[in-house]
C-alpha cells in the first residue's frame, strides 16, 4: 500500500500538471503571494523595537517591486537588481530582516539560478549577500541581535534559493539529455532501418537482374540457335528445344526462390525454397551456354578451397553475369572461365576473344551487369575489374576473399 507521502506527492504532481496548461494565471497567482508575504514581512519586529514609520511608501514599493518578477524569463537580471535595490532599501530603513520580507528576493534569485549560467548567478549572490549583510549589520531592526545571528541568517536564506534553482536546472539539463539522446536513438533507428531496407532492394535487385538477363539472354541464344538449325539438322535443333525447356524451367524456379524471401506466410524458414547457387553447379551453367552454341574453357589453378556462402554465390553470380555479357554482345561465340585460389583471395577471370564493342559487353551502354557485379564484389570485401584486353576481346577480372579452409581436392570448379 501507498504511504501518506506518496499520495501526497501524487495528489501535488496531479494538481501541478492541471495548473502548468495556464503559465500565466501561476505567475500571476505567485506574484500575489509574495505581496502578501512582502506585506506580513513588514509589520514583523523584534521585541522592544518600534516599527519603521515610512509613510506606507515603500510597503508599496515592495509590493510594486513584486510585479517586475511576471518578467523573469526575458529581463532575469534587470528584476534582481531591482528587488535587490528595493529589499536592501526596506532594510536599510529598519525593517526586520525575516524570511518573509526577503520572499520577493529569494523568488528573483531561484529564476536567476535556474535561467542564468553559473558565473552570472555566482556574481549577482557575491553581490546582493554582502550588501544585505553590510545593511543588516547597521539596521536599527537587528540591533538588539549578535553579530553571528545578523550574519548567519541572511546567508542561509539566500542559500536556499540558490540550491533549489541549481538543482532544478541541472534536472532540466538532465532531462533535455535525456530527450536528446532519446530523439537521436530514434533518428538513428529511423537510418538504420532505412539504410536496411534500402540494401534489401538492392541485394534483391541484383538477384532478379541475374536470373532475369542470364536466363533470359540465354533462352534467346537457344532460341535463335534452333531456329537457325531447324532444316539444316532437325534433331539438334529438338535438343536445344528440350535444353530450352530446362532454362525456362530453371528461371522460373530460381525467380521463386528469389521472390519467396518477400513474402509472409506460415511456411517454416526456406520450406519449398531452392538453395542458393553456388560454384557446385557450375558445370550446369556452362552446359547450358554450350546447348545455347557459347564454347566455354574452364580452367583452375592452385587447390580449390571451400568457398563461404557468400563467396559461393557471388563468385556463381559473376560467372553467370560476365557469360550472359559474352553470349549477348561478344563477336565471337567463345569464353574462357578461370580460377586462381591463392592464399587469402580467389581470382576469377571471364575473357572473350575478338574486339569489344563500345556498348555491351564493357557496360558503357547504361545497363547494371558490370553495376550489379562490382556491388557484389565490394559487399563482401573483394574488387572487381573490367575492360577491353591489349591483344582484343573483353575480361572481367574479379578479386574475392578466401577464409582459412580445408582444401577440396580432386574437385574441379
Amino acid at each position: 500500500m501507498k504511504s501518506s507521502l506518496e499520495r501526497y506527492t501524487e495528489r501535488v504532481e496531479q494538481y501541478a500538471s492541471r495548473f502548468s496548461r495556464f503559465p500565466r494565471f501561476l505567475e500571476v497567482t505567485m506574484v500575489l503571494a509574495l505581496i502578501g508575504c512582502a506585506f506580513f514581512g513588514t509589520q514583523l519586529s523584534l521585541p522592544g523595537v518600534d516599527r519603521p514609520d515610512t509613510g506606507k511608501s515603500l510597503e508599496v514599493l515592495l509590493g510594486l517591486s513584486c510585479f517586475v518578477l511576471l518578467k523573469y524569463r526575458t529581463h532575469t537580471r534587470t528584476v534582481v537588481v531591482v528587488v535587490a535595490g528595493v529589499t536592501i532599501a526596506a532594510i536599510a530603513r529598519g525593517y526586520l530582516l525575516t524570511p518573509m520580507l526577503l520572499a520577493p528576493l529569494l523568488a528573483a534569485m531561484y529564476w536567476l539560478a535556474v535561467l542564468c549560467d553559473r558565473r552570472t548567478v555566482r556574481l549577482y549572490a557575491l553581490v546582493v549577500t554582502v550588501a544585505l549583510l553590510t545593511v543588516n549589520l547597521f539596521s536599527d531592526g537587528m540591533r538588539d541581535l549578535s553579530p553571528v545571528l545578523t550574519v548567519v541568517g541572511p546567508v542561509f536564506w539566500m542559500a536556499l534559493p540558490l540550491v533549489g534553482g541549481s538543482l532544478a536546472r541541472l534536472r532540466g539539463d538532465y532531462l533535455e539529455a535525456v530527450k536528446a539522446r532519446a530523439e537521436h536513438a530514434e533518428r538513428t533507428r529511423e537510418e538504420e532501418a532505412r539504410l536496411r531496407v534500402t540494401e534489401e532492394r538492392m541485394r534483391i535487385a541484383r538477384e532478379l537482374h541475374d536470373v532475369v538477363a542470364h536466363h533470359l539472354a540465354l533462352a534467346n541464344a537457344q532460341a535463335g540457335t534452333a531456329a537457325h538449325l531447324s532444316r539444316s539438322s532437325p534433331e539438334q535443333s529438338r535438343k536445344i528445344l528440350d535444353d530450352l525447356t530446362g532454362t525456362t524451367s530453371a528461371a522460373l524456379r530460381e525467380l521463386k526462390a528469389t521472390l519467396g524471401l518477400l513474402r509472409q506466410d506460415d511456411r517454416p524458414k526456406g520450406e519449398g525454397l531452392d538453395p542458393a547457387p553456388g560454384l557446385a553447379r557450375l558445370p550446369e551453367l556452362i552446359d547450358s551456354y554450350r546447348s545455347a552454341g557459347l564454347e566455354v574453357v574452364v580452367h583452375q589453378e592452385g587447390v580449390r578451397r571451400r568457398l563461404t556462402p557468400g563467396v559461393d554465390l557471388t563468385a556463381y553470380r559473376i560467372v553467370q553475369e560476365a557469360l550472359t555479357n559474352v553470349a549477348k554482345h561478344a563477336p565471337e561465340r567463345a569464353a574462357h572461365v578461370g580460377f586462381t585460389y591463392a592464399d587469402s583471395r580467389l581470382l576469377i577471370t571471364v575473357s572473350n576473344d575478338g574486339p569489344a564493342t563500345a556498348t555491351g559487353v564493357n557496360g558503357t551502354s547504361g545497363g547494371f551487369g558490370l553495376r550489379g557485379m562490382r556491388e557484389r564484389a565490394q559487399s563482401i570485401g573483394g574488387d572487381l575489374c573490367a575492360g577491353p584486353r591489349p591483344e582484343g576481346g573483353f575480361e572481367v577480372t574479379t578479386a574475392l576473399p578466401l577464409q582459412p579452409s580445408a582444401a577440396v581436392e580432386g574437385e574441379s570448379p
